[in-house]
């Protein structure tokens, strides 16, 4: 059981019978009355998020997800299927599940999967990627004042706001977080 001092940011605990993760926290000591944390969780099945106050002293008990290390093979329809580097195991996954980040997804792409009850139910991708770029407008020579951008397409189908400079065959890191150009990358 955790108590309310053992809660962080990531920490999985089991509340009415789901699996949630804290997203937010924040202890709260008021001039009058008990101390609370103000949490905000995130339903790992679901994606709702809800806002609950603990009480000082509050138990919350540990939610039973396991996570593994999977291999991203390939996309088929509307699923994504991967590969548990230890035991080979194959596994499809919902699009869905992975949020907007699923054009990142390369083959062979290495990702953490959570799964609650042998069931998966959040995928983590590495915080970047390397893609090449496929398609790209030529920058337009006076364009440089500022911080101006253009959009590329890169070898998995996603459009990325990039620097002008950026051409076809330029390899660049991208940030899964945010979906945006971190910066070139020499092959």
């Amino acid at each position: 059981m955790y108590d309310t001092s053992d809660i962080r940011k990531g920490l999985k605990v089991l509340m009415d019978g789901n699996p949630f993760t804290v997203i937010e926290f924040q202890f709260v000591k008021p001039g009058k009355g008990a101390a609370f944390t103000r949490t905000k969780f995130k339903n790992l099945l679901t994606g709702a998020v809800v806002e609950r106050n603990i009480r000082s002293g509050e138990k919350l008990e540990p939610a039973n997800v396991e996570e593994k290390n999977m291999q991203f093979l390939y996309k088929e329809a509307d699923d994504l299927v991967f590969m548990d580097e230890s035991t080979f195991e194959q596994v499809s996954i919902r699009r869905d599940m992975v949020g907007d980040n699923w054009d990142l997804m390369k083959d062979n792409l290495p990702c953490a999967v959570l799964f609650f009850n042998e069931r998966p139910v959040d995928i983590s991708l590495p915080t970047f990627v390397l893609l090449e770029v496929t398609a790209s407008e030529p920058g337009v020579r006076g364009d440089t004042s500022g911080n101006v951008t253009k959009p590329a397409t890169v070898e998995t189908g996603a459009e990325i706001q990039v620097p002008l400079f950026i051409r076809i065959g330029d390899l660049i890191k991208i940030d899964t977080r945010t979906h945006e150009y971190v910066e070139r990358v020499n092959k």
